[in-house]
């Protein structure tokens, strides 16, 4: 009978990949460069347990792969587009139904750096087929005066701030932005649940988007996020994410 492994380091994952089967699990998040995210689905389909799930690593990876599976969560008419094909249909659809300007998200930038602010969907079109914007991406219309509300799910401590910046829609703390903490509301802590279960995050930073109506829509989710404007220190997060993932390795959950 096969020994089970557990493996919880990067170098050993890749030592053992090859021999991996159901019986074994990989606890934490695989390092994975751009292309090799395919080893998450082999590892899935091979039935080796991951902690935390294929899912929520490729969702902390791909901002299109968000949109795909979690669209419905957020701002209306948020769309992945894979291609030119898609990008035309693109046009019909705002053109039809969304007034004014959009953003585009690129699918792995991070900090606010791959946020982008078209005046209108043909913009978005024209640089999309000129070259200017790289296939796949994230479209969405622009939302005036919103809220960004980060919310930091580790198990039962959760914490939650909302970021300003008065000179940047992004509201990036790390260009002259400040935090102010604030309590979600129940809705905003069922969409933050939802989204996690929807795509199999056992903790989370959740990015929320509030508008001047009231309404509350899901901008990002990923297993790990900037502390910057936190209570918790990096200590404290470690910690809480070990815990979680000895309760679940314990549970027999991934």
């Amino acid at each position: 009978m096969a020994r089970k492994r557990l493996i919880t380091d990067n170098e050993t994952l890749q030592r053992r990949y090859g021999e991996l089967t159901a019986d074994d699990t990989v606890v934490g998040r695989l390092r994975l460069r751009p292309g090799e995210e395919h080893l998450l689905v082999d590892l899935q389909a091979r039935g080796v347990r991951m902690i935390p799930s294929a899912t929520s690593q490729l969702c902390s990876r791909s901002k299109v792969f968000q949109a795909r599976i979690l669209a419905g969560l957020m701002v209306p008419h948020t769309t992945p587009v894979y291609d030119q094909h898609d990008m035309m249909r693109l046009v019909g659809l705002y053109t039809r139904e969304v007034a004014g300007p959009v953003v585009c998200k690129l699918d792995r930038a991070n900090g606010g750096t791959g946020i982008l602010r078209f005046a209108s969907i043909e913009d978005v079109y024209t640089q999309a087929v000129l070259g200017g914007l790289s296939f796949p991406f994230v479209v969405q219309p622009f939302v005036r005066e919103c809220r960004d509300i980060r919310v930091v799910v580790l198990g039962g401590t959760v914490e939650a701030y909302e970021r300003r910046n008065p000179d940047n829609f992004r509201h990036n703390l790390h260009c002259g932005g400040r935090s102010i903490a604030v309590a979600p509301s129940p809705a905003q802590l069922r969409l933050c649940r939802r989204a996690m279960e929807r795509a199999g995050f056992p903790y989370a930073f959740v990015d929320l988007l509030e508008t001047g109506a009231g309404d509350c829509w899901l901008s990002e989710i990923n297993l790990r996020g900037g502390l910057r404007g936190a209570r918790l220190s990096q200590q404290d997060y470690l910690r809480a994410v070990e815990e979680i993932h000895q309760e679940l390795l314990a549970s027999g959950r991934a």
